[in-house]
């Protein structure tokens, strides 16, 4: 069994935000291999789901991006996952728009809700799919550009990239992290 988790912010105010790309990476994850629809588990959503024949839970924290730690551990806990089998999808600003990059372990790059999933799991051996939306704009506060929403010109590149993560989580999923790194770094 594997966890998927996205990260993102709760409410309508953060739709369509750079910060939620994990939540919408999720979202077509859930439509193309969801069992259903989403349910309060974990202090978060989330969607069984069935990726060629492996079992996976979609679960999007609803703690707000700083706190997705403490629902990524409960639904671990509950699971008593390795963390080899859990997937962690954010974004990143420090990307270009529209690039991927998964990796099997490393720091949290200043990614708010990543850090908080390493410390609350005290491991950062801990499989992440990042997706750029950066690069921040001079004179911008990072913090304000990644709460907010992309532009006109960059949702066909973002909505492309979604997709791709998807296939690459799914990739992750059944085919293991070395496979997935090759095919979509």
């Amino acid at each position: 069994m594997k966890l998927i988790v996205g990260l993102g912010n709760p409410g309508r105010k953060y739709v369509g935000t750079r910060h939620n790309v994990g939540f919408e990476v999720l979202a077509e994850l859930a439509r193309k291999h969801g069992a259903g629809r989403p349910q309060a588990a974990f202090q978060g959503e989330a969607v069984d789901a069935g990726l060629a024949g492996m079992r996976a839970v979609l679960l999007c924290p609803q703690t707000f991006m700083n706190r997705s730690g403490a629902s990524v551990l409960s639904a671990r806990d509950f699971y008593k996952l390795n963390h080899e089998d859990l997937l962690v999808v954010c974004d990143d600003f420090n990307l270009p728009l529209a690039k991927l990059r998964i990796r099997g372990r490393g720091t949290s790059g200043g990614q708010k809700g990543l850090d908080d999933v390493i410390r609350r799991l005290g491991d950062d051996d801990i499989p992440r799919l990042r997706i750029g939306v950066g690069p921040v704009p001079d004179r911008w506060d990072p913090v304000d550009f990644v709460l907010s929403k992309f532009t006109k010109q960059e949702l066909p590149e973002i909505e492309a990239a979604i997709w791709r993560a998807a296939d690459a989580a799914v990739a992750w999923a059944t085919q293991g992290i070395e496979f997935c790194m090759n095919q979509y770094n």
